[in-house]
């Protein structure tokens, strides 16, 4: 173990079960912990996830000097610093996480025929932004399971790798670490007023909390959108801040918060498979998509004249997040009641969503749609219906629409039946008005 290692960051914003830092420490005489600002994903970076980053790049800094170590940060073309510093550092191998997007198997392989030509190694290690690795389950004909339910029945079946703790010190090489970036150094937009953020630290207090109370719960109340009673742990499973296969070791496997992060791995394995499905329909129905820049500007602020509709919306920009009952409803709102294409919604969801990934937000609006993996396509979710059984007092309506607080139970889904509301009219008629 003579020569330096380097540990690449990406979406593994954290020391603890951390392949990545773990094999870089072991091989390593001298550790470096590198972060590249990715121009070439900061150019569309929506302010939601560069202030999330921001907070997770100092939380990881944090967590990196209780061990002796720091973050380095360098920007610029990802291939180009990582190849610059490895050189400046001696790194004999550069160890990163795999991912699923074309966008990073294509970082992959640049980075890996880079490196060759200095003489260096990528050392690539899955299952880290999954519990089960993209392709580590298959069935016996295809290069992907394209159902759920045979997948799941595999997923719980299948071998999962140890806990792996925090090293315990880290050998830093000589080199100057770079300053850690403000939000201004990332966006210029400002980010929803109601934003949480935070990084490691942050998520695992989040975690203790999480499984100290509301997750026995979770299988009664993790679609009642009054109650809120979800984790809020997906922004930092999207940023690697928190390990998905911690998660599911500390969670019995029959719960359906296991289940959940289930079809997180079941949609990275299909768009392992499939990159195009990130915006290609993954199952071609021939929908004839309308277009109708009113109703989708409606749609996109929360003024569709569906109370149900309208409260996820407007979550969504106010929070940078959304109930997951919420984005089932407003999708189907959109794809299927309004008939226009799941690609506008995904967007929009992308731009807010400080989760939004392309593996779950993508295919879960495919889902939706009826263009995925969903063995009914034709599955409409009628916002009137879908008010009434998950929000039946009209709590989570009054919280997000005020103007209509002062409308009582389940009235608060029919404003258009009351005189003196100051509210829209419905833009579309549905079934069950």
């Amino acid at each position: 173990m003579s020569a330096g290692a380097l540990a690449l960051f990406t979406r593994d914003l954290r020391v603890r079960d951390n392949p990545v830092l773990t094999a870089a420490h072991r091989e390593g005489a001298t550790v470096l912990p590198l972060f590249v600002l990715d121009d070439a994903i900061l150019a569309g970076c929506p302010p939601n996830r560069a202030y999330f980053l921001v907070a997770a790049l100092r939380e990881l800094d944090d967590e990196l000097r209780e061990i002796g170590g720091r973050l380095v940060v360098r920007r610029g073309d990802v291939v180009e610093e990582v190849a610059r510093v490895a050189a400046e550092t001696s790194a004999a191998v550069v160890h990163i996480a795999a991912d699923v997007s074309a966008y990073s198997r294509a970082r992959e392989r640049r980075l890996r025929e880079r490196l060759a030509a200095d003489g260096r190694e990528l050392r690539v290690h899955p299952a880290s932004l999954t519990v089960v690795a993209p392709g580590e389950i298959l069935p016996s004909d295809r290069d992907h399971f394209a159902v759920f339910t045979p997948y799941h029945r595999r997923w719980l079946e299948a071998d999962r790798r140890p806990a792996l703790r925090a090293p315990r010190e880290l050998r830093l090489p000589r080199i100057a670490a770079g300053s850690l970036p403000a939000p201004d150094d990332l966006t210029a937009e400002p980010p929803s007023p109601g934003l949480s953020v935070g990084g490691e630290t942050t998520a695992r207090k989040m975690l203790r909390d999480w499984l100290a109370g509301a997750v026995a719960e979770y299988s009664r109340t993790g679609d009642d959108l009054a109650a809120d009673a979800t984790s809020h742990l997906s922004p930092y499973l999207h940023f690697g801040c928190l390990s998905p296969g911690e998660l599911v070791r500390r969670v019995d496997d029959g719960t359906e918060f296991v289940r959940q992060l289930a079809w997180r791995d079941f949609h990275h394995q299909v768009l392992a498979a499939r990159p195009g499905a990130a915006w290609h329909d993954y199952r071609d129905r021939a929908i004839r998509w309308r277009t109708d820049a009113q109703a989708v500007t409606a749609w996109t602020e929360g003024r569709t004249g569906f109370p149900i509709v309208d409260a996820g919306m407007r979550q969504l920009r106010e929070q940078g997040w959304m109930h997951n009952r919420a984005r089932l409803i407003t999708a189907s709102f959109l794809a299927k009641s309004l008939r226009v294409d799941w690609r506008v919604g995904a967007r929009h969801f992308r731009y807010w969503l400080v989760d939004a990934d392309m593996a779950n937000n993508q295919l879960n609006w495919q889902w939706v749609a009826g263009t995925g993996n969903d063995t009914r396509p034709n599955r409409v979710l009628n916002p009137l219906r879908q008010a009434e059984r998950y929000d039946p007092d009209g709590a989570y309506v009054r919280r997000w629409v005020p103007e209509l607080a002062g409308i009582e139970g389940r009235a608060v889904h029919r404003p258009w039946r009351l005189d003196s509301v100051d509210y829209p009219a419905p833009i579309i008629e549905v079934p069950g008005m």
